[in-house]
């Protein structure tokens, strides 16, 4: 993909793919037919989507996303996605041209209840043909969206109808099984949750959901290189960068649930601070009882997803994040050389004769967090976000979850920092300094028949 590409303006993205699709698109007769197709412009986290009607399910909350929602038909649950060029802002400071669905990306998450009748009906809007997979459903073949193998792809402009039964409960993704490393990698992909028949089974206080996916946009440019493999740049949870993740907001001593699904092209160790959990759920289903055991990180790989569960029992901001230090940070650091240790000073003195804001960086460490420099339009700094103390210095895969203990049942605002009680907060020592004491050595007696073991062992 050419730099000219890459650095799209918005408008033209979005006319040119609107042009690539006019002369096909979905005539007024046969659109009249199909369910709404509900549009969600902001990156904000949508509350949750309470049923209307159905069967009765604790509807969960999508991090910096929303639920689809669904018209009865005769006993049809009758959802509606549109897959269209959207714009994303990654985080404040910066918006990518993307392709998702329903006017986000990732699109909304599809809510049902075991056992429901489902139909979709997918709408393309992109200027090329996809189709959905419905990711670990069992369903008929025919309705697994593999184009190609299964189905014909959904030409530009055309409408395609898929219908199955929610056969067993769970945490599910759908993506597209077409031209997959242009679609998925411009961000193409949702969540699917699949609640048990009985409200009460599993039953949490706060149920929160996110896909792990990443991208690789140029400083300066708005649209992802479709064929990077492995070195990208921008790490995201719903297309969201740190700052630009939401925080969790959570009850002091609610049961919560976090289920995690990863469409990127790696692993991720996703780590909690202050409390221990259990993995409860996978692809494949809820987990025995008797198979949990305590962790505080889990590694979930390319293509799965993971369920965990805790008593948010600590009060405090604890930090939610990728244990990969490269996916706590955003674009512009990955080629940056180590200057650990190298004296710059004399040097920086000459270049600022050329270049006014030219400054030292890594002589002594990263300390990117605090520092401000020129970035091209539409970048953001490689790590940064203000907290109660200072600079986060994170970016990427990185957020908090604030445990209350005075938060209402049902919500979900950001209580802001957390003020800790007076003398819990880490601070400087101003006392006296104390000599250093040097370890006791081996004590081994010394005559004719025995050796110092120290000095055996440097004479071996």
């Amino acid at each position: 993909m050419t730099d000219a590409a890459n650095k799209l303006s918005r408008r033209a993205f979005l006319q040119g793919s609107a042009l690539a699709v006019g002369a096909t698109a979905v005539t007024r007769i046969g659109a009249a037919s199909l369910p709404e197709a509900a549009v969600q412009s902001s990156a904000a986290t949508q509350a949750p989507l309470i049923p209307p009607n159905g069967r009765p399910y604790h509807p969960v909350v999508t991090l910096n996303g929303w639920s689809l929602p669904w018209r009865m038909n005769n006993g049809v649950k009758e959802f509606h996605l549109v897959a269209e060029p959207v714009v994303r802002e990654i985080a404040p400071g910066m918006k990518a041209n993307l392709w998702g669905y329903n006017g986000q990306s990732p699109g909304p998450t599809i809510e049902v209840v075991e056992g429901d009748r489902v139909r979709i009906f997918v709408t393309n809007k992109l200027p090329e043909h996809t189709s959905v997979h419905w990711h670990g459903q069992r369903l008929p073949n025919g309705m697994d969206g593999v184009t190609g193998l299964t189905q014909p792809g959904i030409p530009p402009g055309k409408t395609f109808v898929y219908e199955f039964t929610a056969r067993r409960a769970g945490t599910f993704m759908y993506h597209p099984h077409a031209d997959e490393m242009v679609q998925m990698a411009m961000g193409m992909m949702g969540f699917w949750i699949t609640h048990p028949k009985d409200p009460n089974f599993m039953r949490v206080d706060r149920d929160f959901v996110f896909l792990l996916n990443a991208y690789d946009i140029e400083p300066g440019a708005a649209t992802p290189k479709v064929n990077t493999m492995l070195d990208f740049n921008l790490w995201t949870w719903n297309s969201r960068a740190f700052p630009g993740i939401d925080a969790l907001p959570v009850r002091q001593n609610d049961r919560v649930r976090i289920r995690v699904g990863n469409l990127t092209m790696t692993n991720h160790p996703i780590h909690l601070h202050g409390h221990e959990f259990v993995v409860t759920g996978t692809d494949g289903g809820w987990t025995p009882t008797a198979s949990r055991w305590p962790e505080v990180s889990a590694d979930i790989a390319v293509g799965q997803m993971r369920a965990i569960e805790f008593d948010a029992t600590e009060e405090g901001d604890w930090a939610l994040h990728c244990h990969k230090s490269h996916h706590t940070m955003n674009a512009m650091g990955h080629s940056v050389p180590t200057m650990i240790g190298v004296e710059q000073a004399d040097l920086a003195k000459k270049i600022n004769r050329l270049i006014p804001d030219y400054m030292v960086m890594g002589d002594k460490g990263g300390a990117m967090g605090d520092m401000e420099m020129p970035l091209p339009d539409n970048t953001l700094p490689m790590m940064g976000g203000a907290g109660p103390y200072g600079s986060l210095e994170m970016g990427g895969m990185f957020s908090v979850v604030k445990v209350r203990k005075n938060l209402a049942r049902n919500d979900y605002r950001d209580p802001g920092w957390y003020q800790a009680p007076p003398g819990t907060v880490a601070y400087e020592w101003r006392g006296a300094g104390q000599p250093a004491v040097a370890a006791p050595g081996p004590k081994t007696k010394v005559d004719d028949n025995t050796v110092n073991v120290v000095r055996r062992t440097h004479q071996h």
